[in-house]
């Protein structure tokens, strides 16, 4: 049995195509990904706010960034802040962060279908943030999203370039994955 292609695809390049131009139209299918990912009792807590490269909403995502990602992530087509709710109508709501991580790689996976490239960031300023965009004190934001087009690699910074043609590494399931008791490896390799 094999990887799923769209799984084994997925990688988080910093080289995004400066010109490219993501459509609304693409974005909206990414973020009704999202929407379908399974939650708590339906809880639905991912919340998302889009900023398209040039306007007043991708600037203000942008300025939160850690300067480390600020050297390549303003050449994405797309910043989206992804955030979690913590409660609604019938009180907290219990795995919030397990529900958005269900909704972004939804539509991370997506992406990757639609031929384009995601890098997750969690370096921003999360109270830089929640001030930019008054988000209430139940919304915690958790991980900025670039989307856009795959660039060309040479156009980053050298120590960018050197991570971008890095192999990409997992751990063995030898190392994750226990039966029994903890550390009591499922499979060998």
């Amino acid at each position: 049995m094999e990887l799923h292609p769209i799984i084994a695809q997925r990688w988080s390049p910093r080289a995004f195509d400066p010109d490219a131009v993501v459509d609304p139209d693409v974005v909206r299918v990414l973020l009704e990904a999202a929407r379908w990912a399974p939650s708590h009792g339906n809880t639905q807590p991912a919340r998302f706010v889009v900023g398209y490269r040039g306007d007043e909403t991708f600037r203000r995502i942008f300025d939160t960034l850690r300067p480390g990602n600020r050297l390549w992530a303003g050449r994405a087509s797309v910043l989206l802040l992804a955030a979690r709710i913590t409660g609604d109508e019938r009180g907290p709501i219990p795995n919030t962060e397990y529900g958005l991580g269900l909704a972004v790689q939804n539509l991370v996976l997506q992406a990757v279908h639609l031929g384009l490239v995601t890098h997750q960031i969690g370096g921003f300023g999360k109270e830089a943030v929640a001030e930019a965009f008054g988000l209430p004190e139940d919304v915690v934001p958790v991980v900025v999203v670039a989307i856009g087009v795959l660039g060309d690699a040479d156009d980053l910074p050298e120590e960018l370039r050197e991570r971008e043609h890095r192999e990409r590494v997992r751990k063995p399931l030898s190392e994750t994955v226990f039966t029994g008791t903890w550390g009591e490896s499922e499979f060998c390799v």
